[in-house]
């Protein structure tokens, strides 16, 4: 089987680009419609990384559509089901997309990033020693790292601009953003994703650590889940038969990478630094092993 090509940028020249993310190009359609394409860039710390993994964009893709089909009683998605043929007429175009482009409806995205922690690790290990709260949330004394919390707590952080990193806020915060109804929409409806995935998921042999959400509204105001979901790149995957209280456990997800850069030094600016080869070859298989343990593909 032959090593999947990376793609680092799309290019589509019949179509016009409206946004590059750190991971995915967004392409306009029509007033309703939009291309999303995922590359293989990989993020950390907010740096786009110059060394693609290759393949990782497919398997984000066949992962949160996974995700986006099974949570479908939840809540709706923002997935289109116009084909891709129909959008992108040229061969070459749909060969350079394919498996890793969704045509989705255009909605207004909610200025907030909707983070749920289910474990003790990251950011929130580091605030928890610091104070004994994550994100304004007192928890119990006494936790140890990765230890899993009484409940998922719900984090909210707001967006923020190109190369800045995001601002962890109060759920009040969110409140005065969205108005109360829809910030308390937000919370319960990421909290019961998570729960729901995290026990799907263990059930396979990951832990899910932690995860963010992202949701936009239609112009009558309703509620869906956009950009990806329940991905290694939006969520902290362990495998469960390697979680050891007290310990960062090895992960599935780009965690991997995370903790090489730790070990360099670099200021966690751009640009970021270049990735060893099997630095890259480890991620690339870790994201295939949680489609694969997920999906059962």
């Amino acid at each position: 089987m032959n090593a999947p090509t990376a793609l680092y940028q799309s290019n589509l020249p019949s179509l016009s680009l409206r946004a590059r993310g750190k991971v995915r190009d967004i392409y306009a359609i029509d007033d309703q419609h939009m291309l999303i394409v995922a590359t293989d860039r990989l993020s950390a710390f907010d740096v786009v990384l110059p060394d693609p993994i290759p393949g990782k964009g497919r398997v984000l893709t066949r992962i949160s559509n996974f995700w986006f089909d099974k949570l479908g009683h939840v809540i709706p998605n923002h997935l289109s089901t116009i084909p891709l043929a129909d959008v992108v007429h040229d061969a070459e175009g749909r060969a350079q997309i394919e498996g890793r482009a969704v045509v989705v409806k255009l909605l207004k995205p909610l200025p907030v990033e909707a983070i749920v922690r289910g474990y003790l690790i990251g950011s929130g290990w580091k605030d928890y020693l610091k104070s004994g709260v994550v994100c304004g949330i007192p928890l119990p004394k006494g936790l140890q790292q990765a230890q899993q919390l009484p409940e998922a707590i719900y984090t909210p952080s707001t967006k923020a601009a190109a190369h800045e990193h995001d601002e962890n806020v109060a759920f009040e915060k969110t409140v005065e953003l969205l108005g109360q109804t829809l910030a308390e929409q937000v919370r319960d409806t990421s909290l019961r994703l998570y729960r729901e995935a995290a026990e799907y998921a263990k059930e396979r042999g990951i832990i899910i650590a932690d995860t963010k959400f992202e949701f936009g509204v239609d112009e009558d105001g309703a509620l869906y889940l956009i950009d990806e979901a329940l991905t290694p790149d939006s969520s902290r995957f362990w495998p469960a038969d390697q979680y050891r209280v007290g310990i960062s456990p090895p992960s599935f997800d780009k965690q991997y990478v995370r903790d090489y850069l730790e070990t360099l030094d670099w200021d966690k600016t751009a640009p970021g630094p270049h990735l060893p080869k099997d630095v890259l070859e480890h991620c690339a298989a870790k994201y295939r092993e949680a489609e694969t343990r997920l999906t059962g593909g």
